[in-house]
């Protein structure tokens, strides 16, 4: 064991190291130093999702790195790193926006900052480069044009509390897409963080009216022709659509009158058998190359303003356009409250009103 540390104590110095030079200009030492290491092990990145395989192939074929990841949520990753401490299996991760600064709290993460910091709004990031969003996710509306019966799809959360569409957003329980379209139409109503009672009462409304349906928005439901508006993060949205036997039936929006962006970040574990080999990863996550990667498995990179996408790519993401009106989550601490507290009041205040 003692063994293990030392090596691990030295891996995370010769990295500290790397990481000053790369925030530089030299980036060789880096690649040097992961070429030696020759594998980077991942927890939550699969080769399905934001076209991490793309990634992952870009890093065999330039720096000969040994690829394996292990699938699960962004809890399960940070309790990984935990767990495993001297025994570390991964080197790097992906969770979700609130598990970054979670991470950091439990001390399971080491810092790198990409070349590219800069560009990275500062909202999506932290200060000490523990974690940064590599791509973001919006709440949109995935709407089946076919079952409108001649209506107009709606464009904004004012078009859904008007019209006579049905709704699905899935169990705000369970699923963090399904708080977050909650928290997107409070935001858009007026609310915030700590009050999210506007879009309970849009929501309660629809569901007198009969049109909030609880049938999950997913492909499976979609293609049953369950669900005529769907209220889903715009990767998700955007690669659905993709799928379906007839994409143009379906289109994919960002609401107009206001939205939640939030995002997934990598965490590079403090104990990590591999440290140099996970910077680099993340330096190449951040490069171009890197997003475009990420945008074609229809996630928003982070860099979306700074980047010229190919015509292909540009055509599997929504026109920066639209995005003007998303809001990031600005108080983390009263969403966690708020989110905990939300089944209950979705409970009493929404489903009760279901015809």
């Amino acid at each position: 064991m003692k063994q293990l540390f030392l090596a691990s104590l030295l891996g995370s110095t010769i990295a500290l190291c790397t990481s000053a030079m790369a925030a530089g200009t030299d980036l060789k030492a880096l690649e040097t130093a992961a070429k030696q290491e020759g594998a980077v092990n991942s927890v939550g990145m699969p080769d399905d999702w934001a076209n991490w395989a793309g990634t992952w192939k870009d890093l065999s074929d330039k720096y000969g790195l040994k690829h394996i990841d292990t699938d699960m949520s962004s809890a399960q990753e940070v309790a990984k790193f935990a767990a495993e401490k001297d025994n570390a299996s991964a080197d790097i991760g992906d969770v979700g926006a609130a598990f970054g600064p979670i991470a950091v709290k439990q001390g399971v993460t080491q810092p790198y900052k990409p070349s590219t910091w800069e560009q990275v709004p500062a909202w999506a990031k932290d200060k000490d480069g523990n974690w940064a969003l590599a791509y973001t996710g919006t709440i949109a509306f995935i709407v089946n044009k076919k079952l409108l019966h001649g209506s107009e799809a709606p464009k904004s959360w004012a078009d859904l509390k008007t019209g006579k569409y049905k709704v699905s957003i899935g169990d705000v329980s369970t699923a963090a897409q399904a708080a977050n379209g909650v928290l997107a139409a409070a935001l858009a109503n007026g609310g915030d963080e700590k009050n999210i009672q506007p879009a309970l009462l849009m929501f309660a409304e629809i569901a007198k009216q009969g049109r909030l349906s609880l049938a999950n928005p997913t492909i499976a439901t979609m293609e049953k022709g369950e669900v005529e508006v769907g209220v889903v993060w715009d990767f998700n949205g955007l690669s659905y659509k993709a799928k379906m036997a007839n994409p143009d039936d379906y289109v994919v929006l960002i609401p107009s009158d206001g939205s939640v962006i939030s995002g997934y970040t990598t965490i590079i574990n403090k104990y990590a058998k591999h440290p140099n080999a996970a910077k680099l990863a993340r330096e190449y996550i951040f490069s171009d190359a890197g997003q475009i990667n990420l945008a074609r498995g229809n996630a928003r990179p982070i860099r979306a303003e700074h980047l010229t996408l190919p015509e292909d790519v540009k055509a599997k993401l929504l026109p920066n356009e639209q995005y003007k009106k998303v809001t990031p989550i600005k108080d983390a601490d009263a969403w966690e409250k708020t989110s905990k507290a939300l089944p209950q009041k979705w409970n009493e205040e929404v489903i009760v009103n279901m015809q």
